[in-house]
């Protein structure tokens, strides 16, 4: 089924038996490293027997977090052929309640902000409507007070956004993260935006096919005359998330043998800028900004320069959480001050009510910007053994989150 549904609640969801986790719940379970496989077997024995897209669903997201992408995708199609119209959440209050519409679009855990887990216990009705790139035709969207795309930026998603615009270009109600804004926040747009804005340091970055890479590499020309420095170069494959095929090359040789070793067609290229304070270690900060205003989600720091959280050295490093406490106590006296205008305008620039920044600070006092997105993943899943701290600051940023869907639905229509 290529079009939106003109029936969006069918039948088989309303006889589903299948009381569906979602992804907040399955998350915390896999992050807690409980094994899902025994789960996933339950809900494949009762899709044998259920037409149940709800069911389906589940064991599309429980394939994905055991990496099984493939198998995931090919489960969430026959769900999607089923149903594109799914309610996840009743609200508990008497009386009316607060009917959020999320449009979303097909794809893995990347391909959408994941609300779910922003959400997961705010009162409020929430439905999703799948989106994807074909023209629907004949659709009214389910009843609402105010629509959030979750839609993300990707070549993948550049069809389902233009279709996400003219599904809401008549909608009375309000709409957040407007999806031709949502557009610019790829690597090399949110560049163009932001790159030269004064506060803000970032690296410039161009996309290339690999053809050209792999001309630079045997020195038809040098990668420095499209790019504002030299090798080092950080590189990764379009696409690409979470350090995914993310690697720094030093010399035309390694940038060839690493185009040789991948199998993308297209990459993002950009300078290396080494964000090492005077400890040698890196330190990387993801940042929310809710209708304007900052939030800090976490603070990774490493000895390495790609820098994951949560990671061993975390864990290892009684004193690194100190200090990531620290941050999340003064947030808003400290490091919010410091860099007011440069996150001032990266929200202004976006026109995005909540976007996400990956970001860092240089030696010369500047916001060094890595990546602009709306789908990262915040969430409260950390050992709170381990980082107590996070729980407090985690429900800050979902409670701001909720109350945008608020304030949004109380404007007038």
């Amino acid at each position: 089924m290529n079009t939106v549904q003109t029936e969006l609640t069918s039948d088989a969801t309303r006889q589903s038996t299948h009381q569906p986790l979602g992804l907040a719940v399955l998350l915390r379970a896999a992050t807690a490293g409980n094994d899902l496989t025994p789960f996933g077997q339950s809900l494949l024995e009762h899709v044998t027997h259920h037409d149940d897209p709800y069911a389906l669903l589940d064991l599309s997201l429980v394939l994905q977090l055991k990496y099984e992408k493939e198998a995931a995708m090919a489960v969430q199609a026959q769900a999607l052929q089923m149903c594109k119209h799914y309610r996840l959440k009743d609200a508990q209050t008497t009386g009316r309640s607060v009917k959020v519409l999320v449009l979303k679009a097909p794809g893995d855990l990347m391909a959408n902000t994941p609300f779910e887990c922003l959400l997961e216990n705010a009162d409020l009705q929430i439905d999703v409507v799948y989106v994807d790139a074909h023209p629907p035709q004949n659709i009214s969207l389910p009843e609402h007070d105010v629509i959030f795309v979750a839609a993300c930026a990707s070549d993948e998603n550049a069809g389902v956004l233009a279709q996400i615009a003219s599904l809401t270009g008549s909608t009375r109600c309000q709409v957040l993260n407007r999806p031709e804004r949502i557009a610019h926040t790829t690597r090399d747009a949110a560049y163009t935006l932001l790159g030269t804005v004064p506060g803000i340091c970032m690296a410039h970055t161009v996309r290339l096919p690999r053809e050209r890479i792999l001309e630079a590499a045997s020195g038809a020309f040098e990668l420095s005359d499209l790019l504002d420095g030299h090798y080092p170069f950080i590189i990764r494959p379009t696409g690409s998330h979470a350090g995914q095929g993310l690697a720094k090359v030093t010399d035309s040789r390694e940038l060839a043998l690493y185009v040789n070793d991948s199998a993308a067609t297209e990459f993002y290229v950009a300078p290396f800028i080494d964000y090492s304070r005077t400890d040698g270690l890196f330190r990387k900060y993801r940042i929310v900004m809710i209708e304007g205003k900052p939030f800090v989600c976490h603070m990774g720091i490493s000895k390495e320069w790609m820098v994951h959280y949560p990671y061993a050295e975390m864990v290892a490093h009684p004193d690194r959480r100190d200090e990531e406490a620290h941050l999340m106590a003064n947030f808003d006296s400290d490091f919010a001050v410091r860099h007011e205008e440069a996150l001032r305008m990266t929200a202004e620039l976006t026109g995005l009510d909540y976007v996400g920044i990956d970001c860092a600070e240089t030696g010369d006092g500047r916001l060094l910007i890595f990546e602009v997105a709306t789908a990262m993943v915040v969430h409260d899943m950390d050992d709170p053994d381990i980082f107590p701290y996070k729980i407090p600051q985690m429900r800050r940023v979902f409670d701001a989150f909720n109350e945008m869907q608020r304030r949004a639905a109380a404007k007038p229509c």
